[in-house]
C-alpha cells in the first residue's frame, strides 16, 4: 500500500509541477509544441469539469470530487480493496482529484495544458485528469475481472 502512496503523492507532485510550469512559461491561450504533429502545451483555464461541464460551479465541483476521494480513501483505508490493480486505481484516483481540487480552491479553476494536434476538438487536458481516466479504467478492470475472486467477502 505504502508504494501506491508514494506513486500517488509523487504524481500529484508532478501534477503540481506542471501547471506551475505551464503558467509560468506560456500566457493564457499560448502554445508550444511538445510531440509535433501529436500533442502540443496549450494554456487553458477550464472553470468547469470535463469538456467544460459544470461550468462556473466551482465549490459544486471540488464538494463532489472531495466526497469521492474521500471515499475511495476509506475503501483502501479500511481494506476494502485488497488487491493491487485496485490500489493503483483508487491512488492514482486519490491523485488526481486532489491535484485538480487544490486549483479550484487556489484559483477558481483547473489548469489544462496537453491539447492533441491530430484531434482538435478533444478537449485540453492536465497531469491529474491522465490519473483520475486511467485510475477510473484499471478501477473497472479490478473491479471486473478481479473483485470477485480476490476481494469480495
Amino acid at each position: 500500500m505504502i508504494v501506491f502512496a508514494i506513486l500517488g503523492l509523487a504524481l500529484l507532485g508532478l501534477d503540481q509541477w506542471v501547471k506551475i510550469w505551464t503558467v509560468g512559461h506560456l500566457a493564457l491561450g499560448e502554445s508550444a509544441p511538445l510531440l509535433p504533429g501529436l500533442v502540443e502545451l496549450l494554456r487553458v483555464h477550464n472553470y468547469g469539469a470535463a469538456w467544460s461541464s459544470f461550468s462556473g460551479m466551482r465549490w459544486l465541483l471540488v464538494a463532489v470530487t472531495s466526497l469521492i476521494v474521500l471515499a475511495v480513501a476509506y475503501f483502501l483505508v479500511r481494506g476494502v480493496v485488497r488487491h493491487p490493480l485496485g490500489r493503483l486505481a483508487g491512488w492514482l484516483i486519490i491523485a488526481g482529484g486532489l491535484g485538480n481540487i487544490i486549483d479550484r480552491v487556489r484559483l477558481g479553476y483547473v489548469v489544462d495544458m496537453f491539447h492533441f494536434t491530430f484531434w482538435p476538438s478533444y478537449p485540453t487536458f492536465n497531469v491529474a485528469d491522465v490519473c483520475i481516466v486511467t485510475g477510473v479504467a484499471l478501477g473497472a478492470v479490478y473491479y471486473l475481472w478481479f473483485y470477485e475472486k480476490y476481494d469480495k467477502r
